[in-house]
């Protein structure tokens, strides 16, 4: 169990990963969306959550530092050796106040705080669960799709596994439960977050691809809220114009 904070208010603090170096897409944060670069976007709608007392970019590169801090945005530079994106959050939370450390994906310029929020209250409503993230009903197509992440869930709404296959798999003659997507935002509670990047990587998380895998196989609870969002990540160039457009449709840009 973890302490609840009900003694005083719960400090929750937004923290965006920002790397310059991706192998798909290098320069990725600072890829122009409209009229300002994609961290601005991420940032502006981070800001949007009622949870969240600031939010701060991390990241290994001063190009990135020096956008941010030109247009107001908090900036740390991180050493420039994470392995992980969850890594480079841990060194800014080390310096940081917060019983909360969300980390808000870099590379999702139409994040909805809602969606934060949704994550947030997850979290501090399971004290048993050291993480807390979000799932929506499954796009079309995205069950086969490897880039969209597939996870299933206990009763009370905790995840049994994430994987980049379809599951759960329908037996023949069964329907089944729907797919859920998984989104990629979570919130720590600050002590795990310290722990988990001590904690060795695991054969399913190595298998998978995915970090969140590492802290279901050393035992630590993952919660996750249900809701009903749809962003539209950039991983590649030519992810750009659908995250234009979903701005517009959203009145944003």
């Amino acid at each position: 169990m973890y302490p609840s904070g009900t003694l005083r208010a719960m400090q929750i603090v937004g923290l965006v990963p920002a790397r310059y170096a991706s192998s798909r897409f290098p320069g990725k944060p600072l890829a122009r969306i409209g009229d300002r670069p994609m961290i601005a976007w991420v940032v502006e709608g981070a800001r949007r959550s009622r949870r969240l007392r600031d939010v701060i970019v991390a990241t290994d590169d001063p190009r990135i530092e020096k956008v941010c801090r030109e247009r107001g945005i908090p900036a740390v530079l991180t050493s420039p050796d994470h392995p992980t994106g969850t890594d480079r959050l841990a060194e800014v939370a080390r310096k940081l106040p917060d019983d909360v450390v969300v980390n808000v994906q870099g590379d999702e310029p139409a994040i909805d705080g809602g969606v934060i929020d949704a994550v947030v209250e997850a979290l501090l409503a399971d004290p048993g669960a050291a993480i807390a993230t979000a799932a929506h009903p499954a796009d079309p197509g995205a069950g086969t799709d490897p880039n969209r992440v597939k996870v299933v869930v206990d009763r009370r709404g905790r995840a049994l596994y994430f994987s980049r296959s379809p599951i759960p798999w329908a037996a023949a003659g069964s329907e089944g439960p729907p797919l859920l997507q998984h989104v990629g935002v979570y919130a720590y509670r600050r002590p795990f977050l310290l722990e988990y990047v001590s904690l060795p990587p695991t054969p399913l998380e190595r298998a998978e691809g995915l970090e969140q895998l590492r802290a279901l196989e050393h035992g630590h609870a993952i919660a996750v809220a249900a809701v009903d969002w749809r962003g539209a990540p950039v991983d590649v160039p030519e992810d750009v114009p659908r995250a234009e457009s979903l701005l517009r449709e959203l009145g944003r840009l």
